[in-house]
């Protein structure tokens, strides 16, 4: 697979030779903070990162950094690892088939309090340590995600799965969003919903965040997790595919290469995709200023998912 080209000329590695690094750093992002100056990214982190707290601080500096360029960004979080552990400590327990959780009316209460309560809490108080205006909403809060119940689905063995309170996005008004984001303020948003008669609802992060981004227009989806992107071999850490289209996303998905946590993010990266938002990435919260460098430099640090392979 080969690197990346930038859709704009930076000057060669020569011509800098003689500045120091912060310097040539800053001018060879200055086409790319041109170019996203007044767009929109949504961000997406799951609850892995939320238990990282220097992880967690690092990511919503550098999401600091972008609003003080001029870059509008929404922070979906997830949070399934911590629901898992509050279930535990109350004596509720999680059940999963085929690797997806079913949602009880019990434990839904749990989905609540880890989400909008826990989780949302974490990630609120590095915005006050950091100085950043951010405020914790969710798909409930004025009618952000329109949802119904999932049906009665069938599973790979062929028996029928009720998956409980577990909810399937039907529309999103994003007013509220809108609404903070000319307010300069920093919207987190939780994935809990509800049904039009007032049922909550567990939907999938990375679907909440593909979505926002369809419905507003985004520049990029940007999916942080784990591993540092998509590999071509699951065994080698070395393996990462820097640049995919949606068409060779599709190839490793068949092949098997797409396993486990990221079947759903690719999912929702086609989602925004299709609906779309230019470009998608996924990056490791492990991975130092993933964000920044992803964005900000010609060869990034993770994956690049783009519908016909480059930027347009």
């Amino acid at each position: 697979m080969p690197k990346r080209v930038c859709s704009w000329n930076l000057r060669a590695e020569n011509e800098t030779s003689m500045e120091t690094r912060p310097v040539a750093g800053l001018r060879a992002a200055l086409p790319y903070l041109k170019h996203f100056r007044d767009q929109l990214f949504v961000v997406k982190c799951g609850g892995e990162t939320l238990q990282d707290r220097d992880a967690l601080e690092s990511l919503v500096e550098q999401i600091a950094l972008l609003h003080q360029v001029g870059i509008k960004v929404i922070l979906v979080h997830g949070g399934g690892d911590q629901a898992t552990k509050l279930g535990e400590a109350l004596g509720v327990e999680s059940q999963f088939v085929e690797g997806r959780r079913v949602t009880s009316p019990e434990f839904v209460d749990v989905m609540v309090m880890a989400l909008n309560g826990q989780s949302q809490g974490e990630i609120l108080s590095v915005a006050r340590k950091l100085g950043v205006g951010a405020v914790g909403i969710s798909g409930i809060t004025a009618g952000l995600v329109r949802a119904v119940k999932r049906p009665v689905v069938k599973t790979k063995s062929g028996a029928t799965q009720d998956y409980g309170q577990v909810g399937d996005i039907v529309s999103v008004d994003p007013t509220v969003l809108k609404v903070l984001l000319e307010g300069g303020l920093l919207p987190i948003v939780s994935p809990i919903s509800a049904d039009d008669v007032g049922t909550l609802l567990n939907i999938n992060a990375d679907q909440v965040a593909s979505a926002l981004a369809v419905s507003l227009g985004a520049a990029k989806l940007i999916v942080v997790t784990t591993p540092r992107g998509i590999m071509a071999d699951l065994s080698d850490a070395q393996s990462l595919i820097s640049q995919l289209s949606l068409d060779e996303l599709a190839e490793l998905e068949n092949s098997g290469k797409v396993q486990g946590g990221m079947w759903p993010k690719a999912s929702a990266i086609r989602s925004a995709l299709e609906g779309g938002v230019a470009s998608a990435h996924v990056i490791s919260y492990r991975f130092p200023d993933a964000l920044l460098t992803e964005i900000f430099t010609n060869e990034g640090c993770g994956t690049m998912i783009c519908l016909g392979g480059q930027p347009e």
